[in-house]
């Protein structure tokens, strides 16, 4: 199925004037914030290219994140879900706490969200769970390309403050790089104490010290 607005305007003909779609980005990596974006189009928006960010290049989404956010018609917002909620949270309800904070956080308030994935529990608004989402509501891949572009810059800024680790290539994911890295140095403050490779490497780390 094609990603375009069908979803939006049914949602419209209900009297649902106002429908964000929401995305996150970082509930895999070991590492850095889970990040949630909200966006509301305007009807019949048009954005060549514009689809879920997994599809897109890297290059590309740049460009379609500063084509997004440069339109005044665009409201969107992004929430964060930093390691300490993740580790005390667990990452599922950090990921619905950072999609929530994104929701409050938008210059217009949306009568209706639609949210890739499952369900969600505690949203600020009434919404619909789409699995596969982000290919399918153009309002959704908007938001799923603001939080990947928002959270990959955010781990470049992590890997000037911690060099060993690679965050700027990997941003934060188990790849053989990273999992050396933890090895070698322990982990660093901002990786996620809960998750098992970190924890088996800083108890490692502790012992081989």
């Amino acid at each position: 199925m094609a990603c375009d607005f069908t979803r939006e305007r049914a949602l419209r003909a209900r009297g649902f004037l106002f429908v964000a779609g929401v995305d996150e980005a970082g509930r895999g990596p070991l590492a850095g914030p889970v990040v949630a974006a909200a966006v509301i189009l305007p009807d019949e928006f048009e954005l060549d290219g514009l689809n879920d960010s997994k599809k897109v290049a890297p290059k590309k989404r740049e460009a379609l994140h500063a084509a997004l956010t440069a339109q005044a018609e665009v409201h969107w917002a992004v929430g964060e879900a930093s390691v300490g909620e993740i580790d005390r949270l667990n990452i599922l309800r950090a990921t619905h706490l950072a999609m929530a904070r994104a929701l409050d956080a938008l210059p217009r308030k949306p009568d209706h969200a639609l949210v890739d994935g499952l369900p969600v529990r505690g949203l600020p608004v009434e919404h619909t769970a789409l699995v596969g989402g982000d290919a399918l509501s153009l309002s959704i891949a908007a938001a799923s390309i603001i939080a990947k572009v928002t959270r990959d810059r955010l781990m470049t800024d992590l890997d000037a403050q911690y060099p060993r680790y690679g965050f700027a290539r990997h941003k934060g994911y188990g790849v053989r790089e990273h999992l050396e890295a933890l090895r070698n140095h322990g982990p660093c403050p901002v990786h996620r104490r809960t998750f098992q490779p970190v924890a088996q490497t800083q108890i490692a780390f502790q012992a081989a010290c």
